[in-house]
């Protein structure tokens, strides 16, 4: 069993930053992958990004490449999704997920995850 704690929400203008941490505990192996999703009110969770526990491969979805990077946090043994660039359309709940297949390429399906935190809130303000 596998428990997600996202913490690094908040409210910031246009053109901000933030950064998201996901932090897992329990049994982690370097197979899993973590990803970042996020969802709006009355819409389904839509992938960001994603990348392996051990801090390999990465996947980032077209909508943020470039503005979002996804990484390991070896001090913190955290998942990172620095965010930069922060457009009003950012605002949603954030969540981190995991996948514990070993797989060849990280998967973008939300019903492919196994364990998801709480959520945090990112509000952009234009």
């Amino acid at each position: 069993q596998v428990q997600l704690v996202e913490s690094g929400g908040g409210l910031v203008q246009t053109g901000a930053s933030l950064r998201l941490s996901c932090a897992p505990s329990g049994e982690m192996y370097s197979t899993y992958t973590v990803g970042w999703f996020r969802q709006t009110p009355g819409k389904e969770r839509v992938f960001i990004a994603a990348i392996t526990w051990r801090g390999g491969r990465t996947k980032v979805a077209d909508s943020v490449r470039g503005r979002f990077t996804i990484f390991r946090n070896n001090a913190k043994s955290t998942i990172d999704l620095q965010m930069n660039n922060l457009e009003a359309t950012d605002t949603a709940v954030y969540y981190c997920a995991i996948d514990i297949r070993d797989r060849v390429q990280q998967t973008t399906a939300e019903d492919e995850y196994d364990y998801w935190g709480q959520g945090t809130q990112v509000t952009v303000s234009s």
